[in-house]
């Protein structure tokens, strides 16, 4: 019995984006012109504030953008620490702050749960991965680019495919989207990150236009939120199966794929199946 994704597919893609900048209005226009879906993670005490004059379209949103970016966009708001500090070398009781905080204040100002996150900096320790945890943050993304398309076997160390900036950025894409493995048990996955601000201070925001336009609208490919990944992948994990496997019970409310005997399956939130 091996995991399909969504639909039965055998590919997820996902973008994860950081700080809350002014430049992600482009690139979520972007993003959704091509049907790419991501997470932008927020530290909810560094906001312009409302009263401020932008003297250039550069810098961290003011609150009242990024609700109207952000909320009902079909994309995911995380979390990004309060304050954006080094996690790993505070007190515990600082990191606690930082995480609850800054989750409490997106789900109040977004109206939506905060359950995913990405490291400020990147870095971290694994005592500030044990406390995420007991913060209820279900994963975490690192800036440790992998090159490869494996789903994550800890998720709260959750290392991308590469940065926007990578030079093997196509070459990693279309690796992977003209990938068609003939192994059933093969689900990949296309994790990018990044700073959208970074487009603008290199110039060249034809790297995310030419991925984008590359990537997207393809049947085989699922686009999904980075809690959307998760939460998949934790139903299949938790499908009951009897012990003569010849029924599959979805305690979820997330309907799952998978493959047993070459065949494909999909079983409902709530549902049964028998094999």
């Amino acid at each position: 019995m091996y995991m399909k994704l969504k639909d039965g597919k055998s590919k997820v893609l996902t973008l994860s984006y950081d700080d809350g900048v002014v430049q992600d209005i482009r690139l979520m226009g972007i993003m959704d012109q091509y049907g790419l879906k991501g997470t932008f993670n927020i530290n909810t005490a560094l906001y312009l504030p409302e009263d401020a004059e932008r003297e250039s379209y550069y810098g961290r949103m003011k609150l009242s953008e990024a609700k109207a970016l952000y909320v009902n966009s079909g994309h995911e708001v995380a979390v990004h620490a309060l304050t954006h500090p080094f996690l790993e070398k505070l007190k515990s009781d600082e990191v606690l702050i930082e995480i609850l905080e800054d989750r409490k204040n997106i789900e109040k100002e977004y109206g939506t749960f905060a359950r995913g996150m990405a490291y400020p900096f990147g870095t971290y320790s694994d005592e500030v991965a044990d406390l995420l945890a007991k913060c209820g943050i279900c994963y975490s993304r690192t800036t440790k680019s992998t090159e490869n398309f494996n789903l994550p076997q800890n998720w709260l160390t959750l290392h991308p495919t590469c940065h926007h900036n990578n030079p093997r950025l196509m070459e990693l894409a279309k690796e992977f989207a003209e990938n068609n493995s003939k192994y059933c048990a093969d689900c990949s996955m296309f994790y990018l990150w990044g700073h959208s601000y970074e487009f603008d201070n290199n110039d060249n925001w034809h790297i995310i236009e030419e991925f984008a336009a590359y990537i997207g609208g393809r049947d085989d490919i699922w686009y999904a939120t980075n809690i959307e990944i998760y939460d998949y992948v934790k139903a299949y994990e938790n499908l009951c199966v009897s012990a003569d496997r010849s029924l599959v019970y979805n305690p979820s409310v997330t309907d799952v794929w998978f493959v047993e005997n070459d065949k494909t399956y999909a079983v409902k939130g709530g549902e049964t199946v028998r094999l």
